[in-house]
């Protein structure tokens, strides 16, 4: 099945996409102009691949949907709901470059990665457990445990001889053992923790996605921070890539600060507190700002 969608402009799919080049193949992947991933749409699971058809000003994306089950019309509702959430393409990115333009940095940086957008992963629950991996270790260490993790626990999609991955459902992390989670890499505190969070998710203990509802961002980490495991660098993390709440930045983060530095204070060493006084003048765009800082350093923007 195939449809198309028309994201808000500007919208660059390319740069937007770029930053999973480096993704597993069998699970989430950009490569040679196409982006593709599993998604669960009413305990289905759908091959989602994207493509671009238009132009920055005029965007447009073709999307393919497919599965080993027949996909009804509401699978294709529930999708197009799921694309639009993973590159945010509702969100008029002008606003955001018109809150930053006093900002000569920020706002040549948005003029050279103009269209870029950032997203969300289909569920909190997945940029939960993601941002509690990566805790503390090394990003490149953190993601080969991820797929550790949704390969052994995920469920999979077969399409044309090639399996993927989709990732754990919270009642999949649930049945598994501390002893499971750890042989995927993890510590022993972090196979706790997310063993801890997927059973309050499946008791309706812990209700992630209402947080999206939520317009007070220090609220939601006041409430994420009370669960077991949980700090105020992985709430903002999980609020960034989960919930598209763009206004937070997890300053904290020794690689986000190097990209910090590296445009603001000529690569010198800054703290975690002088990320957040620079990423201030920013306003309500600071995570969204970050994610341009991530991206230009990937790409090699120079100012």
């Amino acid at each position: 099945m195939r449809l198309t969608i028309t994201p808000v402009p500007p919208f660059d799919f390319d740069l937007s996409a770029t930053i999973f080049s480096d993704g597993d193949k069998q699970i989430c992947k950009y490569e040679n102009g196409r982006y593709w991933r599993v998604v669960r749409a009413h305990n289905k699971l759908m091959l989602v691949t994207l493509s671009s058809l238009g132009t920055v000003i005029n965007p447009v994306l073709s999307v393919e949907l497919e599965s080993d089950e027949e996909i009804s019309n509401e699978d294709k509702k529930t999708a197009e709901e799921i694309v639009c959430s993973l590159f945010n393409l509702t969100f008029d990115l002008t606003a955001f470059y018109d809150g930053v333009k006093d900002d000569k940095i920020m706002s040549m940086l948005t003029q050279k990665l103009r269209g870029l957008k950032s997203g969300a992963t289909p569920t909190v629950f997945e940029a939960l457990i993601d941002s509690i991996i990566e805790q503390q270790i090394s990003l490149k260490v953190a993601q080969s445990i991820e797929r550790n993790v949704i390969k052994t626990f995920g469920d999979t999609l077969e399409m044309d001889g090639t399996v993927y991955y989709a990732f754990p459902t919270p009642q999949k992390l649930a049945l598994a053992t501390v002893e499971q989670l750890r042989n995927c890499g993890l510590s022993s505190r972090k196979a706790e923790y997310i063993h801890d969070v997927s059973k309050s998710t499946v008791a309706g203990k812990l209700d992630l996605e209402h947080f999206k509802t939520y317009e007070d961002s220090e609220e939601i980490i006041k409430e994420l921070c009370k669960v077991r495991g949980i700090g105020v660098w992985t709430a903002e993390l999980t609020m960034l890539r989960g919930m598209n709440k763009l206004d937070a930045i997890p300053a904290d983060d020794l690689g986000l600060r190097r990209h910090i530095s590296h445009y603001y204070c000529n690569d010198r060493k800054i703290s975690g507190d002088e990320a957040r006084r620079i990423a201030e003048k920013w306003g309500k765009w600071k995570g969204l700002a970050g994610f341009y800082l991530i991206i230009a350093r990937r790409v090699g923007v120079k100012i």
